[in-house]
C-alpha cells in the first residue's frame, strides 16, 4: 500500500475548512463564491473522475432559461410564482457567466433561441391566460390554434418583462421556418435572449479561476461516505487514505444519493449526437422542441442534437453513461425528417451525460446538518443555475450575505 509523504499530507491532502464533492459547474462556482466571501478558507474539491463526470462537460452547451411550452408546463406543474423564480435564477446565472468570462474564452454566442411547434402542439388550451390567470392544467395533442399561441406568448411576455429585461421575450417568427429548412413545423417562436457556449471551455476557465484563488482540486478520488469525529468530518474515500474537513458540500447532482440517500434526486440520462460537417448549416442559435425534451444547435459547420428522453423515460433513469439504440434512432429520425431534411451528413460523435432530476424542478439547496450541505438537482439547467446556486450556498455556509 502506497503511503502518503509528509509533504503530501501537509499540502494536497491537508485537512480543509471545506471539502466540495464534485468538480462540475455547481462545485466550481461554489468554490469561487466561498473564496470571494472568505478568502482565508482552505477549500478542496474532490472529483471522482479525471474531469467532471456527470453533465457539466457532457451537455449541449445551451445558455437558456426555458422555452415557451416548457415554461407554460412548469407553471402548470409548480405554480406561476415558482416558475418565475426559476427563470429569474437562470437569467441571473447567465449574466454572471458573461460578467465573469469573456465571450471568446468560453465560446459564448448570443444567437438567440427558437422553439419549433408542430400541429401536434404541446400548449395548454384548457383555459386562456389573462393578466391574472395562469395557464390551464392539461396539455393537448391536436392542432395548435394561432390565437391560443399568441395568447400564451402575451401572457408569458408580461410576466418575464422585468426578469429578462425585454419588452417581448418570445415572438412568433413563422417566416423563418422555410429559410431554416425545417419540415413539418407549423410555428416558430423566437427568444433573442438565449445564448450558447462551449461547456468544456467554461469548466476549464472556472477550474483555472478557482485554482488561482488557492482552491485545491483532487481528481480520481471518490468520497464513499463520511462521519463526525472529534468535531470534524472524516471522509472515507476509495483510496487507501481518507480526508478531513470542517464542512462538506455535496455538489454531485445526479449522484447525490450515493452520499445523501434521503434526497429526492433521480439520475436522468441525456443522449447527444453531432453530425459531420455540412456544406451549409441553414440556421444559427439554440432550438427546442416538445417542451425542451428535444434540443439542437449549430456547432460551427455541424449540428448538435440531443434529448428524446421522453420516449423512454424509465429506461433513461440511469447512472450509466452509455447510449441506446432506442434514443439514438429517434434522434436520427428527428434530425432527418424535421431538422435537416434533404441534407447529406453522417453522425460523427455520440455521448451521454447524467442530469439530476426529481419530483420538483426547484434545485435542492440546504444544510443536511450543521456541517454538511448540498447544492444538487439542477434539472438539466445546470449551466444557467450553477452561478446562482454557488453564490447562495456560499452565503449559507459562511453566514454572510450573497454577493452581487
Amino acid at each position: 500500500m502506497t503511503m502518503l509523504s509528509i509533504w503530501e499530507k501537509e499540502s494536497f491532502f491537508a485537512p480543509a475548512d471545506i471539502v466540495i464533492a464534485g468538480s462540475g459547474l455547481v462545485g466550481l462556482w461554489s468554490a469561487y463564491y466561498l473564496k470571494r466571501s472568505a478568502p482565508s478558507l482552505s477549500i478542496t474539491i474532490v472529483e471522482r473522475g479525471t474531469i467532471p463526470t456527470g453533465a457539466s462537460t457532457r451537455n449541449a452547451g445551451f445558455a437558456c432559461f426555458g422555452s415557451l411550452t416548457e415554461l407554460v408546463s412548469n407553471a402548470q406543474e409548480m405554480g406561476e410564482d415558482a416558475m418565475l423564480e426559476l427563470v429569474e435564477m437562470r437569467c441571473r446565472g447567465i449574466r454572471r457567466i458573461e460578467k465573469t468570462f469573456s465571450h471568446k474564452k468560453i465560446g459564448f454566442q448570443r444567437n438567440g433561441g427558437y422553439e419549433l411547434i408542430t400541429g401536434q402542439g404541446s400548449l395548454s388550451t384548457s383555459s386562456t391566460p389573462t393578466s391574472s390567470a395562469s395557464p390551464g392544467s392539461s396539455l393537448i395533442t391536436g392542432t395548435t390554434d394561432l390565437n391560443e399561441l399568441r395568447s400564451r406568448i402575451d401572457w408569458l411576455n408580461r410576466r418575464l418583462k422585468k426578469i429578462v429585461g425585454e419588452q417581448k421575450t418570445f415572438r412568433l417568427q413563422n417566416e423563418k421556418i422555410d429559410s431554416f429548412g425545417f419540415a413539418g413545423i407549423q410555428h416558430l417562436v423566437e427568444n433573442r435572449a438565449e445564448g450558447q457556449l462551449h461547456s468544456g471551455r467554461l469548466c476549464q476557465a472556472l477550474l483555472a479561476l478557482v485554482q488561482s484563488m488557492g482552491v485545491t482540486v483532487l481528481n480520481n478520488i471518490e468520497i464513499k461516505g463520511f462521519e463526525k469525529m472529534n468535531g470534524h468530518l472524516v471522509l472515507h474515500t476509495d483510496q487507501p487514505f481518507g480526508l478531513r474537513a470542517s464542512q462538506l458540500l455535496v455538489c454531485t447532482n445526479a449522484f447525490a444519493r450515493q452520499l445523501l440517500p434521503q434526497l429526492d434526486v433521480v439520475p436522468a440520462r441525456g443522449q447527444v449526437l453531432v453530425t459531420s460537417a455540412l456544406e451549409r448549416v441553414p440556421f444559427k442559435g439554440t432550438f427546442h422542441f416538445h417542451e425542451g425534451f428535444y434540443y439542437f444547435r449549430d456547432l460551427g459547420d455541424r449540428v448538435l442534437l440531443g434529448g428524446a428522453r421522453n420516449i423512454a423515460m424509465e429506461e433513461e433513469v440511469s447512472e450509466e453513461m452509455s447510449i441506446t439504440n432506442t434514443i439514438q434512432e429517434e434522434l436520427e429520425r428527428f434530425l432527418r425528417d424535421t431538422v435537416l431534411p434533404g441534407h447529406h451528413y453522417t453522425i460523427e460523435h455520440r455521448w451521454s451525460g447524467i442530469m439530476g432530476m426529481g419530483a420538483e424542478k426547484m434545485p435542492i439547496l440546504r444544510p443536511i446538518n450543521d456541517q454538511v450541505f448540498c447544492a444538487v438537482r439542477m434539472s438539466g439547467m445546470g449551466v444557467a443555475l450553477a452561478p446562482v446556486m454557488g453564490e447562495k450556498i456560499a452565503a449559507m455556509m459562511t453566514g454572510g450575505p450573497a454577493t452581487t
